[in-house]
């Protein structure tokens, strides 16, 4: 096992950022197509096919999903992840040609790096030309390179977010697995500790975002510069409905590992891909569904990399860790 989303076979994953800029995009490619569902909590999405999803309506299955930066304008690299799979004859059949089916969300990083650098076409062509089932990075890769988190004194106290993935293999054969961009307003914890969040006025230590709204800190100015995106991935077989049901239950995910959460200042998404293998309980899957939820938001913070002022997990553990030496 990778321990990754790509422990679920038939997928891909490639990812493309900007260094400079501070963005980028990811992108998971299914081929043969996988159900699809979607459920979002945040009151400032960014979305693209989302209707599709309902279960109520005609297409069943998706041939990739998109994970992008640059707000709105990412919105731009799902086509170009649209012209490789045409390029590619990978589509839904509509006999005069095969039409790819792509889904995607997208977060707010202007904020960080160059706001005119943001996900096109070519950086989601790209992102499918790199696209790999044996290798993912995490941390600054990807939709996660501008990724933060804790913004409720401004970004000039905010930490550094990230991408990160997880994945749980049962006896049963069961893989369900979970990728996450972690851009979040509020704070991130793990076994109920920020770790990683809004900084002292001094940047070195974490504080607690909701004690400080409590005692009437309140970020000012425009503030829909969040959001955490993510995708579910599993073999079970599931319908359309399921796959939504799974997204429900996988925001649970975000609950544990992040507070406040689904705000107005988030666009909050989880999609869930299901490739159809093995039969299994809905109920059993949403738990399994937000466990790895959980841990990648985790493994997004503690892989991530300071960038420029803004620090990073890996800064603040080195510095605990030599005032205890």
């Amino acid at each position: 096992m990778y321990n990754n989303i790509l422990d679920v076979k038939g997928l891909k994953v490639g990812q493309v950022e900007d260094r400079n800029g501070l963005t980028g995009c990811t992108v998971v490619i299914c081929e043969k197509g996988a159900v699809c569902g979607v459920d979002v909590r945040g009151g400032g999405p960014g979305t693209r096919e989302t209707d599709l999803l309902d279960p109520i309506n005609m297409i069943q299955k998706v041939h990739a999903v998109v994970l992008s930066g640059g707000s709105a304008f990412g919105l731009e690299s799902t086509c170009g992840v649209s012209k490789y799979l045409e390029e590619n004859n990978i589509g839904f059949d509509v006999g005069v040609a095969k039409v790819p089916i792509v889904v995607g969300a997208v977060l707010f990083d202007l904020g960080v790096g160059n706001p005119k650098s943001r996900p096109n076409i070519e950086m989601g062509y790209r992102a499918c030309q790199v696209a790999s089932d044996t290798k993912l990075n995490q941390g600054n890769f990807g939709a996660g390179c501008g990724a933060t988190v804790g913004k409720i004194k401004g970004i000039e106290y905010a930490m550094k977010g990230g991408i990160g993935s997880h994945s749980i293999k049962l006896p049963n054969g069961l893989v369900v697995s979970a990728l996450v961009a972690v851009n979040a307003f509020g704070d991130v914890y793990e076994n109920g500790k920020v770790i990683a969040g809004v900084m002292d006025d001094e940047k070195k230590n974490v504080l607690n975002s909701y004690e400080l709204m409590k005692n009437g800190v309140n970020k000012g100015g425009f503030s829909i510069d969040n959001t955490t995106i993510g995708i579910v991935a599993t073999n079970a077989k599931l319908d359309k409905a399921g796959c939504k049901k799974v997204s429900q239950m996988a925001h649970n995910g975000y609950a544990k590992a992040i507070f406040p959460i689904h705000t107005p200042h988030d666009g909050d998404t989880i999609f869930t891909m299901a490739t159809g293998e093995v039969e299994t309980d809905i109920t059993l899957l949403g738990s399994l569904a937000t466990e790895v939820v959980e841990k990648s938001i985790i493994n997004a913070i503690k892989n991530a990399e300071s960038i420029g002022e803004i620090r990073s997990y890996k800064d603040i553990a080195r510095t605990q860790e030599l005032l205890t030496m």
